[in-house]
């Protein structure tokens, strides 16, 4: 098995110097799709002029934010100051969107620090003009564990809404079938229990995802170097819910490009931006693997190749498979 990925990119300047040379985008320039589906822009998501550019004349339904959890442009914040760089980037948010639209954020909560961000950034959203929904968890099949406190195996997504928005709750319908018997009501005179009320043979996933699985190296989505990759599928029961095919979807942290890649398979539109070129340029390669080869990603392999054929792996730089370490937690772009 072929074995070459990328060393987390936050943690390999070495690495970062080899692959920006092959990056199309500089700060502030757009990549526009040929095929006029989708939009990447190396923009900063506090840029109102530069976000109003990316998303032109669209008016996107919904948006999915995964921003860095404790880093602004690179730098280690205070917690206010990262709570004021949230309020700016949401806000921005905000004005592009639709009059009816959903926002999703993905968030960490560090048990052992006050649960930061998560804590102050809901708070914070209190003061914004949108409403709070749900308060999704997402189960890692990993976790990070300790010997005085429970293990984290959970990632927190946010969902806010702006006016009233769609929600196609079939997607909401998991490959679990129903099993749990036992809850009796009576309809129209008739006793039955929840098996008999049910309109699928599948649960619902509700609020709990347990149904999703955690990228890891050898699965043929894994994008090594992205540290904070999130699973397709997750990004996918997202999009079907909460939007409709044709419609245009707002990311400004792509990161991995998951959700470039969700929206080009299930035909939407994708504004989507990273202050960091790189990460730009893996978010268009993806979406071009894709269409090219029907890959959603490179199995144990990278977005460079072509560039860097030899094997990353050196004396100073031996990359962690992804998958492995602090899954739940997002501490760098």
């Amino acid at each position: 098995m072929k074995h070459n990925p990328l060393p987390r990119l936050d943690s390999s300047p070495d690495w970062r110097e080899r692959l920006l040379p092959h990056c199309r985008l500089k700060p502030g320039e757009i990549w526009l799709d040929p095929e006029g589906k989708h939009r990447v822009g190396c923009l900063d998501a506090t840029d109102p002029e530069a976000i109003g550019a990316l998303v032109g004349r669209s008016s996107p339904v919904l948006a999915i934010q995964d921003p860095p959890y404790n880093l602004v442009a690179f730098e280690r914040r205070s917690i206010q100051e990262y709570i004021d760089w949230s309020r700016r980037w949401v806000r921005i948010t905000q004005s592009v969107l639709a009059e009816h639209a959903s926002l999703y954020v993905w968030l960490g909560a560090d048990q052992n620090d006050g649960f930061q961000p998560l804590a102050d950034f809901m708070v914070m959203m209190r003061q914004e003009p949108v409403a709070a929904r749900s308060f999704v968890t997402m189960r890692n099949q990993r976790g990070y564990g300790t010997q005085k406190n429970w293990m984290a195996v959970r990632q927190e997504l946010l969902y806010y809404t702006k006016g009233n928005p769609v929600f196609n709750v079939e997607a909401e319908y998991t490959d679990i079938p129903k099993i749990l018997r036992g809850y009796y009501k009576e309809v129209n005179g008739v006793v039955t229990e929840n098996l008999e009320r049910g309109k699928a043979d599948t649960i619902r996933a509700g609020n709990v995802w347990v149904d999703i699985q955690q990228v890891f190296y050898r699965m043929e989505e894994n994008v090594s170097g992205c540290y904070a990759q999130k699973p397709l599928k997750s990004i996918q029961r997202i999009v079907r819910a909460s939007s409709n095919p044709r419609d245009a979807i707002l990311d400004l942290f792509a990161h991995s490009g998951s959700t470039l890649l969700a929206a080009e398979i299930l035909d939407r539109s994708c504004l989507t931006a990273d202050i960091d070129p790189i990460f730009c340029e893996i978010a268009i390669r993806r979406v071009e693997h894709y269409r090219r080869h029907g890959k959603l990603g490179w199995q144990n392999g990278h977005p460079f190749e072509s560039e860097v054929p030899e094997p990353v792996t050196n004396g100073h730089t031996a990359p962690a498979r992804p998958g492995r370490g602090l899954p739940a937690e997002r501490t760098l772009f």
